[in-house]
Protein backbone atom coordinates (compact mmCIF):
# COMPACT_ATOMS: atom_id res chain seq x y z
CA UNK A 1 0.00 0.00 0.00
CA UNK A 2 1.49 3.45 -0.69
CA UNK A 3 0.31 6.46 1.39
CA UNK A 4 0.83 10.16 -0.24
CA UNK A 5 0.22 13.02 1.51
CA UNK A 6 0.18 16.59 0.96
CA UNK A 7 1.00 20.03 2.23
CA UNK A 8 1.74 23.53 1.57
CA UNK A 9 -1.77 24.43 0.44
CA UNK A 10 -3.01 27.93 1.76
CA UNK A 11 -4.68 31.39 0.50
CA UNK A 12 -2.34 33.65 -1.74
CA UNK A 13 -2.84 36.67 -3.94
CA UNK A 14 -2.67 36.51 -7.57
CA UNK A 15 0.16 36.98 -8.68
CA UNK A 16 1.93 34.88 -5.70
CA UNK A 17 3.93 31.75 -5.33
CA UNK A 18 3.44 28.61 -3.71
CA UNK A 19 5.41 25.11 -3.42
CA UNK A 20 3.54 21.97 -2.61
CA UNK A 21 5.39 18.69 -1.36
CA UNK A 22 4.20 14.64 -1.31
CA UNK A 23 5.21 13.00 1.17
CA UNK A 24 5.40 9.06 -0.59
CA UNK A 25 5.78 5.99 1.70
CA UNK A 26 4.97 2.34 1.45
CA UNK A 27 6.65 0.76 -1.56
CA UNK A 28 9.22 1.91 -3.76
CA UNK A 29 8.99 5.52 -4.48
CA UNK A 30 12.15 6.33 -6.77
CA UNK A 31 10.62 3.58 -9.38
CA UNK A 32 7.44 5.44 -10.06
CA UNK A 33 5.99 8.13 -11.48
CA UNK A 34 4.56 11.13 -9.86
CA UNK A 35 1.86 13.23 -10.54
CA UNK A 36 0.04 16.24 -9.52
CA UNK A 37 -3.98 16.66 -10.51
CA UNK A 38 -6.32 19.82 -9.29
CA UNK A 39 -10.02 19.79 -9.01
CA UNK A 40 -11.64 23.54 -8.59
CA UNK A 41 -15.39 23.25 -6.59
CA UNK A 42 -17.71 22.33 -9.21
CA UNK A 43 -15.48 20.27 -11.91
CA UNK A 44 -13.85 17.34 -12.62
CA UNK A 45 -10.51 16.53 -11.56
CA UNK A 46 -7.88 17.48 -13.89
CA UNK A 47 -4.20 16.89 -15.01
CA UNK A 48 -1.67 19.01 -13.71
CA UNK A 49 1.76 17.85 -13.81
CA UNK A 50 3.88 14.70 -14.22
CA UNK A 51 7.50 13.46 -13.74
CA UNK A 52 8.76 10.17 -14.58
CA UNK A 53 10.81 7.67 -11.75
CA UNK A 54 14.44 9.28 -12.57
CA UNK A 55 13.46 13.21 -13.13
CA UNK A 56 14.20 13.30 -17.28
CA UNK A 57 10.88 13.51 -18.39
CA UNK A 58 8.30 16.12 -17.11
CA UNK A 59 4.73 16.98 -18.46
CA UNK A 60 2.60 19.79 -18.02
CA UNK A 61 -1.05 21.24 -18.81
CA UNK A 62 -0.94 23.98 -20.90
CA UNK A 63 -2.80 25.54 -18.62
CA UNK A 64 0.14 25.62 -16.01
CA UNK A 65 3.06 25.54 -18.41
CA UNK A 66 5.69 28.45 -18.19
CA UNK A 67 4.42 29.04 -14.21
CA UNK A 68 4.17 25.38 -12.72
CA UNK A 69 7.75 23.30 -12.33
CA UNK A 70 7.22 19.33 -10.88
CA UNK A 71 10.49 18.33 -9.27
CA UNK A 72 11.28 15.40 -6.77
CA UNK A 73 13.68 14.23 -4.64
CA UNK A 74 14.26 10.29 -4.08
CA UNK A 75 16.19 10.28 -1.19
CA UNK A 76 13.74 12.40 0.44
CA UNK A 77 10.91 10.28 -1.32
CA UNK A 78 8.86 13.48 -1.90
CA UNK A 79 7.87 15.14 -4.59
CA UNK A 80 6.96 19.17 -5.40
CA UNK A 81 5.11 21.32 -7.24
CA UNK A 82 6.22 24.71 -7.23
CA UNK A 83 3.54 27.57 -8.15
CA UNK A 84 4.69 30.95 -9.84
CA UNK A 85 2.38 33.87 -11.36
CA UNK A 86 -0.53 32.09 -9.49
CA UNK A 87 -4.16 33.28 -10.83
CA UNK A 88 -7.47 32.83 -9.05
CA UNK A 89 -8.15 30.30 -11.87
CA UNK A 90 -5.77 27.87 -10.24
CA UNK A 91 -8.09 27.80 -7.00
CA UNK A 92 -8.48 23.85 -6.61
CA UNK A 93 -7.86 20.97 -4.50
CA UNK A 94 -4.32 19.70 -5.37
CA UNK A 95 -3.81 16.06 -5.58
CA UNK A 96 -0.57 13.95 -5.40
CA UNK A 97 -0.85 10.66 -7.30
CA UNK A 98 1.91 7.97 -7.96
CA UNK A 99 1.91 5.23 -10.85
CA UNK A 100 3.04 2.00 -10.85
CA UNK A 101 4.83 2.84 -13.73
CA UNK A 102 7.77 4.51 -14.38
CA UNK A 103 6.84 7.07 -16.70
CA UNK A 104 3.15 8.79 -17.23
CA UNK A 105 0.99 7.27 -18.84
CA UNK A 106 -1.57 9.73 -19.68
CA UNK A 107 -4.81 10.86 -18.47
CA UNK A 108 -5.87 10.75 -14.59
CA UNK A 109 -4.17 6.92 -15.08
CA UNK A 110 -2.51 7.00 -11.81
CA UNK A 111 -2.71 4.15 -9.11
CA UNK A 112 -2.28 5.76 -6.05
CA UNK A 113 -3.60 8.99 -4.80
CA UNK A 114 -3.30 11.58 -1.51
CA UNK A 115 -6.10 13.19 0.00
CA UNK A 116 -5.31 16.41 -1.37
CA UNK A 117 -4.58 20.24 -0.12
CA UNK A 118 -6.20 23.60 -0.89
CA UNK A 119 -4.99 26.07 -2.65
CA UNK A 120 -6.77 29.38 -3.07
CA UNK A 121 -5.87 32.36 -4.94
CA UNK A 122 -7.67 35.36 -4.44
CA UNK A 123 -7.33 38.12 -6.71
Amino acid sequence: QVQLVESGGGLVQAGGSLRLSCAASGRTFSSSAMGWFRQAPGKERRFVAAISWDSRRTYYADSVKGRFTISRDNAKNTVYLQMNSLKPEDTAVYYCAASNFQDYTGGGDMDYWGKGTLVTVSS
